[in-house]
């Protein structure tokens, strides 16, 4: 780093920043799966210093510190379709306390837990140790009559797409854990990908969501509904929304027996209630027709974006591109937002009596549990990232003011003066179709460069491709603007959060219209004198890894890249992936009998001769969504080539990094590459050995 110039001037790049890397790996992540148990809270938070371990978190119902339900190396997490889903469920106990049912990470088994029973006794398995091909896995639990009621996923060979799913049903007693036929399946359909099943109030029907290869759950799910027979099955059930063009995200029961469901027909995910016709068919009834999202992409199932209150009021989350929390009226179509600063909210809803729990975040405070009291409107968080020994409570209310004693969260640990100031942008690519962007100037509260130097910028192209970003406080982010370098997440065509018509703009361009959008961005920024044209960067991991390396491949607007557990060859990921992204490829860049051209047209390996810029490759090792032969194939294809390089590969990550070792090594090599490319020292972070 260079020592700042008496007239407090120092080059972009060089700035020194108490955002280090380590800081922000310790606070990577977010809270999920917020659930109540009467009326205590429950959600689980990422531990990255724990090796990544998911630890689930109770706050008791007398509003005191919220406490680590579980000590490691339990760690709540599903791998149902890789991806996961909805963990863990509970209920109050006859006798007093809760029941909680989960599943652990490191075997997939679903556990049994009474923390307050008496002597504290340990989880007990609920479920079988299945060694065939990835086994048995369980997510999306409900508690009925004895059963845990979820989505069970069977592994029946070697391969990933060798898989069934179906609605099931586990005796918590504990018998299924030594004998697989105490299982129930509790129907016979067949279809590919299934949530659990959602039960009405008086436990006499069933609803859940399936869908089928080629489509991906935000192109085409049906809503099935079945009674619930005497002996515990599900009766013959039929389709009551939902079908090939029509996406819907999720089903709920009001607590008058009324069935809810989140869909798209109209273009917008809205919130609909089911109503039956004059002949006994369901009416679909829109009870906030809106061009706003009040849904988004089902990547796991168990995601909520409403909920139903006790009084006939729904929670929803809605907005475009970013959701806020809104308290809607069904009857009359009023919807009241929640007062307090947080502008972007997860899809984990939970309602205890009046109050409505969520995860939300803003550009000044990254995600925590927020809760809502309806009655009153007050809001408030009540749940903030903390140190592994403190998950602590209380926090910034909806006013600005504080509730209770305040935990360690990020804004105890890193100087909010150093945070960037996101600005929510459109831009305009090909044929005049909107981009949607946040930029994040470079931002230091005591250093600036000189009036004649452009910042060096680079584009985040997120993963999905069927995600979005907002504008939230993210230290990854800080970790570059602090230190002078901008950023931009582009929500190129594709992105959720703007209707199904955006989402569409990608199917069968994808390398086409994701590269055109980012370099769009990036142009228009360097047009305008924000950055420097010279010095610009791409950057993503997954899908957006695949942006960044077909971008390098396709245009020599990008003097690098970082290219994270990345999509890279086309026809490999289609015959390499697990089962839900199988068949992704097909609306992404076109039927099966034309995969093998076009990867030959679009693919970073195939066009590896076309990529001339410096790159850094980082990868996990037990990748089963992109495996290490995707970029193994790339690094193969540049061998022999003047092109700096570097591959980063990690022993036991998967797809997305969860490790603080790892987040701090991967965010310092690629600080290592800007450097180099860019021309600024950074001697605060070991060098990035490029090889050619």
């Amino acid at each position: 780093m260079k020592t700042p110039r008496g007239d407090g001037t120092a080059p972009y790049g060089s700035w020194p920043s108490p955002i280090g890397a380590a800081l922000a790996a310790s606070l990577d992540g977010r809270p999920e799966y917020v659930g109540a148990i009467g009326a205590e809270v429950w959600w689980t938070v990422p531990r990255p210093a724990e090796g990544g371990r998911r630890a689930l978190i109770r706050r008791p119902a007398d509003g005191g510190p919220a406490v680590c339900a579980l000590p490691a190396p339990w760690n709540v997490r599903s791998r149902v379709t890789e991806y996961g889903g909805q963990p863990w469920a509970g209920a109050e106990r006859p006798e007093g306390g809760p029941l909680v049912v989960f599943v652990h990470f490191a075997d997939q088994r679903l556990y049994a837990y009474e923390p307050d029973a008496p002597g504290s006794p340990a989880p007990r398995a609920l479920t079988p140790v299945s060694t065939v091909g990835g086994g048995l896995r369980w997510a999306d639990p409900v508690l009925r009559d004895g059963e845990v009621w979820c989505v069970m996923e069977e592994f029946t060979g070697a391969g990933p797409t060798d898989v069934r799913r179906v609605p099931a049903a586990v005796p918590l007693d504990g018998s299924a854990a030594e004998d697989r036929s105490l299982v129930r399946e509790l129907t016979d359909d067949r279809y590919r990908f299934s949530t659990g099943p959602r039960l009405s109030p008086d436990g006499r029907q069933a609803a859940w969501l399936v869908w089928d290869h080629p489509r991906m759950p935000w192109d085409g799910t049906e809503l099935r509904l079945a009674e619930v027979t005497a002996d515990g099955r599900l009766a013959e059930p039929r389709t009551v929304l939902g079908g090939p063009e029509e996406a819907v995200a999720q089903v709920e029961w009001t607590t008058g027996g009324s069935l809810l469901a989140v869909s798209d027909r109209g273009g917008w995910w809205n919130p609909y209630r089911l109503d039956r016709g004059p002949g006994g068919e369901a009416v679909a009834v829109n009870l906030c027709p809106r061009e706003e999202e009040f849904g988004g992409p089902l990547w796991k199932p168990g995601l909520r974006w409403i909920a139903a209150l006790p009084d006939g009021l729904i929670a929803v989350l809605h907005g475009r591109g970013s959701s806020v929390l809104g308290v809607l009226d069904p009857e009359s179509g009023d919807l009241v937002d929640a007062a307090g600063p947080w502008t972007a909210w997860q899809p984990t809803l939970a309602v205890s009596g009046s109050r409505v729990y969520g995860v939300a975040a803003s550009p000044r405070s990254a995600y925590e549990v927020v809760e809502l009291d309806t009655a009153t409107g007050h809001a408030r968080a009540v749940g903030v990232r903390g140190s592994p020994g403190a998950d602590g409570t209380g926090g910034k209310d909806g006013k600005g003011g504080t509730a209770g004693a305040a935990g360690p969260g990020p804004a105890d640990r890193a100087d909010p003066a150093y945070y960037p100031e996101p600005q929510s942008r459109t831009f305009f690519g090909r044929g005049g179709r909107e981009i949607h962007a946040h930029v994040y100037p470079p931002h230091h509260p005591l250093l600036r460069a000189r009036a004649d130097e452009l910042p060096p910028y680079v584009v985040w192209a997120h993963g999905g491709p069927t995600d979005h970003v907002p504008p939230v406080l993210d230290l990854h982010i800080a970790y570059f603007t602090s230190r002078g370098i901008g950023v931009v997440e582009v929500n190129y065509g594709g992105s959720t959060g703007y209707g199904r018509a955006y989402r569409e703009r990608l199917r069968e361009q994808w390398g086409v219209v994701d590269v055109e959008d980012c370099a769009a961005v990036a142009r228009a920024l360097a047009a305008e004198g924000t950055a420097d044209p010279h010095r610009l960067a791409i950057r993503g991991g997954s899908a957006g890894g695949w942006t960044a390396a077909a971008s390098l491949a396709s245009t020599d607007l990008y003097a690098c890249a970082a290219i994270i557990y990345p999509v890279l060859d086309l026809a490999g990921f289609a015959a390499e992936t697990h089962d839900l992204e199988s068949r992704y490829v097909d609306g992404l860049a076109g039927p099966p009998q034309t995969l093998a051209l076009l990867s030959r047209e679009r693919s970073p390996v195939a066009r590896a001769d076309r990529i001339t810029a410096p790159f850094v490759l980082l990868q996990g090792l037990d990748d089963p969504v992109c495996p290490p032969a995707q970029a193994e194939r790339l690094l193969a294809a540049m061998r022999g080539r003047s092109v700096p390089h570097a591959y980063v590969a990690f022993e036991g990550e998967g797809h997305g990094f969860r490790r603080a070792d790892t987040m701090v090594r991967a965010l310092e090599a690629e600080l290592s590459l800007y450097a180099q490319v860019f021309g600024f020292e950074r001697a605060d972070v070991p060098r990035l050995v490029l090889s050619d």
